[in-house]
């Protein structure tokens, strides 16, 4: 169970929700590519909550791994593609923003993890940068990332028990181009009720401090893509399908309790994975 659930904590890549304590071992690998799709919605969280001008379905094709550069620091990459399409008017009002189909870069995210204590609770350090390698479209409001640099430092702590793990993290993102300060907190627990298959359920908080003042383009408002001062309260669960003893498959879905500025709709992810 214990060598098993090593595989399972590197799974948990998908932006924006639970990270791991463990490190990988000096020259080990684990890569991931996954699909994200939250598909053809209009609605947005708010107070009140509002709707877009158009139908929005976004979509992320994520290239993810881990390497152990010594058996105490891994180093991080993910490289998310977003493929966002703009469709029909929700209502038959005049609109500012063009209907449109945009494949770019996200925020490509570098992060560093290093080991603190390794006993029966496992607590990690680690610091990502985020660096602004999106796209915007000002026609119709596509976004594919924040117009920033973001750098979240975090502290990670889990711990294998004989029959489930738990795992938790606490952050903070900051952002450059004046953009809000985020408070990040998440957990998950997971545990395998049958061989090779193994449930995980999570939730994921992002706190906004309100503290910045970057000025939104008034398309970009409209379709409340990577916008300030997003938050959110989200959860969900996820299943991992070993295949073999270093690969396999797995599928999330996630929505969230309440938010501000983000989709009201939920996320599904599909994704298989390898170590070497």
């Amino acid at each position: 169970m214990k060598y098993y659930l090593t595989l399972i904590i590197a799974l948990i890549c998908n932006t924006t929700f639970a990270q791991s304590a463990w490190t990988k071992k000096k020259g080990e690998i684990y890569s991931q590519v996954a699909f994200t799709t939250i598909n053809d919605y209009n609605q947005i969280f708010g107070n009140p909550d509002y709707l877009t001008e158009r139908k929005i379905t976004d979509n992320t094709f994520q290239i993810y791994g881990e390497y152990g550069l010594t058996d105490n620091t891994t180093i991080i990459v993910n490289l998310p593609i977003k493929l966002i399409k703009t469709g029909s008017l929700v209502n038959n009002s005049t609109s500012i923003t063009n209907s449109n189909s945009i494949n770019s870069l996200g925020n490509i995210d570098i992060g560093l993890k290093h080991l603190l204590l390794n006993k029966k609770w496992i607590i990690s350090a680690q610091i990502n940068i985020e660096a602004n390698t999106s796209t915007f479209n000002n026609s119709s409001g596509i976004r594919t990332g924040f117009n920033a640099w973001s750098f979240t430092p975090t502290i990670n702590i889990g711990r294998s028990f004989k029959n489930f793990y738990a795992q938790a993290f606490s952050g903070v993102d900051f952002r450059t181009n004046n953009y809000s300060t985020n408070f990040r907190l998440g957990g998950e627990v997971g545990t395998q009720p049958i061989k090779r298959i193994t449930l995980i359920a999570f939730t994921d908080i992002v706190k906004s401090f309100k503290d910045g003042s970057y000025i939104v383009p008034a398309t970009n408002q409209q379709t409340a893509l990577y916008i300030n001062n997003q938050e959110y309260v989200a959860y969900g669960l996820k299943i991992i399908g070993e295949l073999g003893k270093n690969y396999g498959i797995n599928a999330g879905f996630g929505g969230a309790f309440f938010g501000r500025n983000v989709a009201k709709s939920a996320a599904i992810t599909f994704g298989v994975y390898h170590s070497f």
